[in-house]
């Protein structure tokens, strides 16, 4: 059992670094898919139990169906396909994305655990999803891929809490889905419009534009 915890935490891993490395949305999309079903397997292994069994299930419908098919439909309704001219680019990404990593371990390595854990990569690849949900809300600029970094972001969440709370109340997991769905629910609403009245989800593009008109108010 070990070594199959230790196998879907490295392939967490690897989808990380992926999806610093991709600039088609679609892809990025279902690779936050995979995580959420990863996440969905990975917390069947840690505590097997009914409670875990909902988590797990819970995790593989709503974090590897349902909210990748919501983003899907943004993004085919907001008709983009990539992520164009990011604010960081996308080798220098993925050499930040080897950075995390090795911070991630070595920040793994030294943190005080109160806990017993199956294995010694649950930690790190916990900080590292969180890291790597930061990195890509703040560098990039489609409204849709900074969702996903959000997403990325519950995700090292959820995993911390897989780890180290197994006797969590349910009803805190699904607080937490719940939050997500509303999340997610009310950002494809928003980038469907965004996209309708601008023709574009750019970011930095409605930054300026907010910019322009504020000039405009001092001017009046």
């Amino acid at each position: 059992m070990t070594v199959g915890i230790e196998t879907i935490l490295v392939l967490l891993l690897m989808t990380n670094v992926a999806l610093l490395g991709m600039s088609r949305l679609g892809a990025c999309v279902l690779i936050v898919a995979l995580q959420g079903v990863l996440l969905g397997v990975l917390t069947l292994l840690f505590h097997p139990g009914v409670h875990t069994l909902l988590v797990g299930l819970g995790s593989i419908a709503l974090k590897g169906v349902a909210f990748p098919w919501l983003l899907g439909r943004a993004l085919r309704q907001a008709e983009v396909r990539r992520e164009v001219e990011p604010f960081v680019g996308y080798n220098l990404s993925i050499v930040i994305g080897a950075a995390i990593v090795a911070l991630s371990f070595w920040i793994g390595s030294r943190l005080p655990v109160a806990f017993s854990v199956v294995s010694p990569f649950v930690v790190p690849t916990a900080l590292c999803m969180l890291l790597t949900g930061f990195f890509l809300i703040v560098a990039r600029k489609k409204a849709l891929t900074q969702v996903l970094g959000y997403l990325v972001l519950e995700n090292g969440v959820f995993s911390f809490g897989v780890a180290f709370a197994p006797e969590a109340p349910l009803v805190v997991e699904l607080g937490v889905f719940l939050d997500l769905f509303v999340a997610v629910f009310v950002m494809g609403i928003a980038i469907f419009h965004i996209s309708r009245e601008f023709d574009h989800i750019d970011t930095e593009q409605l930054s300026m534009l907010r910019d322009w008109r504020q000039g405009g108010d001092q001017r009046d």
